[in-house]
């Protein structure tokens, strides 16, 4: 019995030998060495691994590899530190108007620069809100008297400000707030601080969705411009 055990694993080396070396006895290659031909190959899914290969069912749909999806697919990486700014540009009127209007025509802006037209702030006025007739005009200016303030004039026109009480009028915020101190010091304390928009409106250039290159130009147009104001503002 070992004999021919023995004798059936030196058969069996022979015969591996002569697979091998790729020719047979009748000098014909051999099948296990023939070219394989991919179209007649059969991708085999799913088959559990106690079921024999005869069982097994063809599938039909070709198996795309996962890197090809991906490949179709690119991704664009976001470009950091782009955020665009918005900016306020006045306030023109005149002459001035026409060559800022000038000047950003040259930056070919669109849709992204419009015009916001406001009443231009010619100074400031300290005054005592309208009253609701004359005899209490006449109270508070008695009142007013007797605190050592002088200096005053009540609104006689028509409109928001009848019966109002001016005490002054200033060309900066500053110097109003100042001389409303003042009166608050002499126990003057109805007194508050006002606008006083003239009559000739102003434009303010409004420019939203710029780039930093853009943003530079205007910075420096703006020097051109010494009495106006470039001011960076909220683009929502």
């Amino acid at each position: 019995m070992k004999i021919f055990f023995w004798l059936l694993i030196a058969a069996n080396v022979i015969f591996f030998a002569v697979m091998q070396s790729g020719v047979l006895d009748d000098g014909k290659v051999s099948p296990a060495l023939q070219p394989l031909n991919a179209e007649k190959i059969t991708l085999m899914v799913g088959v559990p691994a106690q079921s024999s290969v005869a069982n097994a069912q063809p599938v039909s749909a070709p198996v795309a590899a996962p890197a090809l999806a991906f490949a179709s697919a690119p991704v664009s990486a976001p470009v950091a530190g782009l955020a665009a700014s918005c900016y306020e540009w006045g306030e023109f009127s005149g002459p001035e108007l026409d060559q800022a209007t000038k000047a950003l025509g040259k930056f070919s802006l669109g849709e992204k620069l419009s015009l916001r037209e406001i009443d231009r702030v010619i100074g400031f006025w300290v005054y005592i809100a309208p009253l609701k007739d004359k005899a209490a005009v006449t109270q508070k200016v008695v009142q007013l008297k007797a605190r050592g303030v002088t200096d005053y004039f009540v609104v006689q026109e028509s409109g928001e400000w009848f019966n109002a009480i001016s005490l002054g009028l200033f060309k900066s915020r500053e110097s109003a707030q100042n001389f409303l101190q003042g009166l608050h010091n002499k126990g003057v304390n109805s007194a508050k601080i006002g606008e006083r928009a003239g009559k000739s409106r102003a434009t303010i250039f409004v420019i939203k969705g710029v780039d930093a290159q853009m943003s530079a130009k205007l910075i420096a147009l703006q020097k051109n411009f010494a009495a106006s104001e470039l001011k960076s503002v909220s683009c929502h």
